[in-house]
């Protein structure tokens, strides 16, 4: 596809198709929660890779986890503190988790807001989104509109240019991943930012 404008990448989600626009990490594939196995297929990627939820703000978020009301409540000071920015959360998950997003249903969500007022902008016109990095399984995540363009015609991705809320720069790097398990948080993946349990 050619490059798109924001109101034709919203119309894309709603018909479940996959779309690509910048975040403050790296660029990003997202579809709508129920589209998920979409980009599982352009991707090429496998089913023990579960994708992640993004969101606008934390109220978007928050219907996707389960927990009890003191987890609940140490869940939200992390995300207050930390988001938006570049922290995915992986919390036990709701039943409004669709089964594609997790094929090997772990019973668990990767949550994440972005420090980006584009993007957060476009999670809030088009609800929480199915996401993960703009690129094939096992290769370097892209970067620039163009190049996302051409290596995957079926995406429709954003025209960054035409828009009037500028991009935060990406850092490359993609989130620090944490997982609360049995009252703390397990680093999974490490990126810019460090927690303390």
């Amino acid at each position: 596809m050619p490059l798109v404008s924001r109101l034709d990448l919203i119309a894309a989600v709603a018909r479940g198709a996959v779309v690509s626009f910048p975040t403050d990490t790296v660029s990003a594939f997202a579809a709508r929660p129920d589209a998920a196995d979409r980009i599982f297929e352009l991707k090429q990627r496998q089913p023990d890779k579960p994708l992640i939820l993004m969101g606008g703000d934390l109220d978007q978020l928050w219907p996707y986890v389960v927990g009890t009301e003191a987890e609940l409540v140490v869940w939200r000071a992390i995300a207050l503190r930390y988001w938006p920015g570049a922290l995915t959360l992986v919390l036990p998950s709701s039943e409004r988790v669709p089964a594609g997003m997790n094929p090997l249903a772990s019973g668990t969500i990767g949550i994440r807001i972005p420090n980006c007022d584009l993007t957060r902008d476009l999670l809030r016109a088009t609800g929480v989104l199915a996401t993960t990095s703009a690129n094939r399984s096992g290769e370097e995540p892209l970067a620039d509109p163009q190049a996302i363009a051409a290596a995957f015609p079926e995406a429709y991705v954003l025209d960054e240019v035409s828009q009037a809320t500028p991009t935060r720069s990406q850092s490359g790097t993609p989130s620090t991943v944490v997982r609360w398990q049995a009252g703390s948080w397990e680093v999974l993946r490490q990126g810019e930012i460090t927690i303390n349990n």
